[in-house]
């Protein structure tokens, strides 16, 4: 896809987000808008996968880590082609499978159930691991957030994957610095990030995660990586593209109301027909 192609369609992953949200009446948004367009690029442009054979054995795998922006993942899966883009509105609704974090036994494409924080990276370099085992050439990746990385789990996944070189390993931090409770600084500062994953062997790249020309050439970055696993710190915004959520903690957990919901609509609306004018 055109890099207009992709913004085009992380917007309506965007409306995706918001509409799921605002149907369950819980969720969460901030996080959730803030990694649209890093979760656009990976299925729609990176990663080697089939929607009609989700299983498929060589496909890549992708682990999201900071489950509760679980909207994010079932608006992009939905768009590419996984499952029906109107279950989309059943979000947490009882006897839905699209619960509230990812279970992999009950979504098409989900790789790994997530959910609890800080676990999400140490099953991605299990997959990692096992795929050079096996002598396989899938790529897996994996989204983490910039909040969680304060786990500590986090940081022995890391040094696994740095010590035994699992190039085929990316891992992307949402860097949009807010988490429930504050700025990451004001409730436990993990920067600078980008030196603490070089610290455990990883090659590093710093990225605008809201640009796709920058995500495109951080991932074809990593690809060309031999002997170390890659961290993309991408920078976003919270809320990215509703005008009242960005850049505010407040949003990270809860849902708009019916008056917010239409403006949140009218302003994804309006960024739409601004790329359809580029």
């Amino acid at each position: 896809m055109t890099i207009l192609e992709l913004e085009k369609q992380a917007n309506e992953v965007r409306k995706g987000i918001v509409e799921a949200i605002h149907a369950a009446k819980s969720g969460h948004p901030g996080g959730s808008l803030s990694s649209a367009d890093i979760m656009t690029y990976l299925y729609f442009e990176e990663m080697n996968i089939d929607p009609q054979n989700p299983k498929m054995e060589d496909r890549d795998r992708f682990v999201l880590s900071k489950g509760h922006v679980a909207p994010a993942y079932y608006s992009a899966l939905a768009h590419r082609g996984f499952f029906p883009v109107e279950d989309l509105l059943t979000l947490r609704h009882t006897g839905s499978y699209l619960q509230g974090h990812p279970d992999m036994k009950q979504i098409p494409g989900v790789d790994m159930s997530s959910g609890s924080l800080g676990q999400g990276l140490s099953c991605a370099v299990g997959m990692a691991q096992a795929g050079k085992m096996d002598q396989k050439q899938y790529r897996v990746y994996a989204l983490l957030g910039d909040g969680e990385i304060q786990e500590g789990q986090i940081w022995e996944a890391a040094m696994w994957a740095g010590a035994r070189k699992l190039d085929n390993l990316t891992v992307i931090v949402d860097n949009n610095n807010l988490q429930i409770d504050g700025t990451v600084e004001e409730v436990c500062s993990p920067y600078p990030i980008d030196e603490k994953f070089r610290a455990f062997n990883f090659h590093v790249i710093n990225a605008d995660g809201n640009s796709m020309e920058e995500l495109k050439e951080a991932f074809a970055q990593a690809r060309s990586v031999e002997g170390k696993p890659t961290a993309i710190i991408a920078r976003t915004i919270k809320g990215k593209n509703v005008s009242f959520m960005e850049d505010v903690a407040d949003w990270h957990g809860k849902a708009p109301s019916d008056e917010q919901f239409a403006e949140a609509m009218a302003d994804l609306q309006k960024a739409g027909e601004a790329l359809c004018h580029r």
